[in-house]
């Protein structure tokens, strides 16, 4: 499994900290875009998949199936 694999409801660690200070984002909706909600202040963002794989450091937790 590489680092880049994520599903619904996973944590997700960005290369680049939220305003509010954290790094980690539960994804939310999954698609050609994609939906992340952060941890820290439940904002949410949606971003294209491709900004969002680029964007992407690693999965922290994987969601439970």
């Amino acid at each position: 499994m590489t680092d880049k694999e994520f599903g619904l409801n996973d944590i997700v660690e960005m290369k680049k900290p939220h305003p509010c200070g954290s790094k980690q984002f539960k994804v939310i909706r999954v698609g050609a875009d994609i939906r992340i909600k952060c941890v820290g202040c439940d904002h949410s963002i949606m971003m294209p998949r491709r900004d969002f794989v680029r964007k992407l450091k690693k999965v922290v937790e994987k969601a439970s199936e």
